[in-house]
């Protein structure tokens, strides 16, 4: 997405996964918006234009709007990536929180969990070893589904998905470990939308958390504070090390603009004392 006078480019796209594949990192991932209100890439077109320079990271829908998309459509373009990239696609999908996505599609905001779930059975389908799909995929492409941890949530994740992706802005360490144990053991997890801008200036992280992030949220800055990686990087090792503990296996950083730094920043200052 653009932030600030940020624009959309190759440029921007190909140095920010130069950086993430140079940092040694283990993912890229895209997620999916029709209508924001910033002007946002189409996610699997973006993925497929830094196939050729993502080494062997992941490639990652977090989130795609398989409901919206339609699972036929969808699956064809995550067979593609797949078969291209030699079998490194996770196929992460969810119903999607934006009324504006199914307004622009002409499909009711109140319908979306009941088609979700129907998208959802049909595109595993589409992506296992059965699909009538042609060319078909490497292998099954794992799909992973977004919640935000609710009861509903978790239990169409352990029914239907090989993954739980959680959202880090509605969510907290502890609300993670308590809604991983509700999930069959060694279910594997990841968080993503984990909102990031590593500065040793508090001015600064206060400016982006409340010019840049709260209004794009429409979220209260000070609540949004304590749950994401903005400001010093031993406060970001500091919550990313909570998660950890909590159980989290893997975290998708989503930089606030300026990626290759951020990147940069993130790999040398704060992974470190997490893994550490």
């Amino acid at each position: 997405m653009e932030f600030g006078d940020e624009a959309q480019s190759l440029a921007r796209l190909t140095r920010t996964v130069d950086a993430a594949r140079e940092c040694g990192l283990a993912a890229i991932a895209a997620n999916d918006h029709f209508l924001f209100s910033t002007p946002w890439l189409d996610g699997p077109t973006a993925l497929a234009a830094v196939l050729e320079r993502s080494g062997s990271m992941d490639l990652a829908t977090t989130i795609s709007l398989v409901s919206l998309r339609g699972p036929v459509a969808l699956a064809k373009t995550l067979a593609a990536l797949d078969l291209l990239s030699g079998g490194r696609v996770i196929a992460g999908v969810g119903p999607g929180s934006s009324e504006r996505d199914y307004e622009a599609v002409g499909i009711p905001y109140e319908d979306r969990w009941s088609r979700f779930e129907d998208a959802v059975t049909e595109l595993r389908a589409l992506l296992g070893d059965d699909s009538p799909l042609e060319p078909r995929p490497r292998r099954p492409i794992p799909i992973w589904i977004g919640s935000w941890g609710s009861p509903a949530g978790l239990r169409r994740v352990a029914r239907l998905a090989d993954g739980w992706l959680a959202s880090a802005y509605n969510t907290t360490p502890e609300a993670f470990g308590a809604a991983r144990a509700t999930l069959p053991a060694g279910h594997p997890n990841a968080l993503v939308t984990m909102w990031t801008w590593i500065t040793e200036d508090a001015r600064d992280a206060e400016r982006v958390l409340r010019e840049v992030l709260a209004p794009l949220l429409k979220r209260d800055p000070d609540a949004l504070s304590d749950q994401l990686c903005i400001g010093p990087a031993g406060r970001c090792a500091e919550l990313l090390g909570s998660y950890a503990e909590a159980g989290c296996e893997r975290v998708h950083l989503w930089p606030l603009g300026d990626e290759p730094h951020q990147i940069e920043l993130a790999a040398a200052r704060v992974l470190p004392a997490v893994n550490g």
